[in-house]
């Protein structure tokens, strides 16, 4: 990528995570920029929206649980 072209990506992206932030989306900047890659690859921003919100509707995972060693007589 040429350097005007990443600065203006850079920019570009800038100016969304600043908009996100302003709309308390909670989105960090590099998922914002994961998010605006599969819109310019086609997908539906709707659609990705969607899978966002359920996504932060499912409880996190716990962690797992330590695995202690058998003990030995």
């Amino acid at each position: 990528m040429d350097p005007e072209a990443a600065r203006t990506a850079r920019e570009s992206l800038d100016l969304a995570f600043h908009m996100s932030n302003i709309l308390d989306t909670g989105l960090d900047r590099h998922t914002l920029s994961v998010l605006i890659a599969l819109c310019d690859l086609g997908l539906n921003p709707e659609a990705l929206a969607a899978v966002v919100k359920e996504l932060r509707r499912e409880p996190s995972p716990s962690p797992p649980m330590p695995t202690t060693p058998p003990s030995v007589p």
